[in-house]
């Protein structure tokens, strides 16, 4: 059973949908961006009926100034009370013990950030955002990527030869990735820190060629997180939803049998 519900947030009324199971631990799926709650190609509509068929609660909503939901849109970084409102409107509703957060992209960065305050058990996080680029260009480990691809494929060599390739955007691409590196404090070091500040009650997940995916396994390089990737250079999963609900679902039983820290009194009787 799919169901509407609406709940308050600093003034303003904020919409979500509840895919019903009888589990009291469910996930709750952040969307990243400026997406509404179904998220992209209705990828996270489609996830939370799958998840709940398995028997776990899933509950999706759409924070102020975005989709339904009202009020004004202040992008992720202002979206923790959505976020706590959100925990306990669905840990109402469903009756849960524990909440588990999933994220993807800016999503996963707010889930970090906000996550342990609004009283989430667990937080799974899904190529996780690091900072805005200065330049319309993707990361330059992205890049990096892409230019070790092509370098091993003949068919790009000929290309190159028959004035094919775009030597601008190339020049571009090469000039970012021999430039000297961002200081890492300008840039992931928040999200990193907040990372470690979850221990092991946070789980990473890649998608393996996707630009943000690669950019923050280059980020977090040495700093000791179990990284799960997953075959696909869909930053959605969207050729990819059974390995990504493989893996919600493995961290959702684990977290069910094995008693994950319950919700916060206050967030079960807000």
């Amino acid at each position: 059973m799919r169901r509407l519900i609406s709940f308050p947030c600093e003034g303003v009324t904020l919409f979500g949908t509840l895919d019903e199971a009888d589990s009291d631990t469910g996930l709750m799926i952040v969307s990243g961006g400026n997406e509404p709650r179904m998220g992209a190609h209705r990828g996270q509509g489609m996830l939370a009926a799958r998840i709940a068929a398995r028997g776990f609660p899933v509950f999706r909503f759409d924070r102020r100034g975005v989709g339904d939901s009202e009020g004004i849109n202040g992008g992720w970084a202002s979206s923790g009370p959505d976020i706590a409102a959100a925990v306990d409107a669905f840990a109402d509703a469903a009756n849960l013990t524990r909440v588990i957060g999933f994220g993807n992209c800016d999503a996963a960065a707010a889930l970090a950030m906000f996550g342990a305050e609004a009283g989430f058990a667990k937080v799974l996080l899904s190529n996780p955002w690091l900072s805005d680029e200065p330049d319309t260009l993707p990361p330059a480990a992205a890049i990096r990527r892409h230019y070790a691809k092509k370098l091993v494929n003949p068919a790009e060599w000929l290309r190159l030869a028959r004035g094919a390739v775009d030597l601008g955007k190339l020049r571009q691409g090469l000039t970012k990735i021999a430039a000297p590196p961002s200081p890492l404090d300008a840039t992931a070091a928040p999200l990193i820190r907040a990372i470690h500040g979850w221990a092991e009650d946070a789980a990473i997940i890649v998608a393996q060629g996707d630009a943000t995916g690669v950019a923050f396994r280059a980020a977090a390089r040495g700093c000791g997180f179990a990284i799960e990737t997953l075959a696909t250079d869909s930053h959605s999963y969207a050729d990819a939803l059974d390995a990504l609900e493989r893996v919600i679902l493995t961290h959702l039983a684990e977290a069910a049998s094995d008693g994950a820290k319950p919700l916060p009194v206050n967030a079960r009787l807000s």
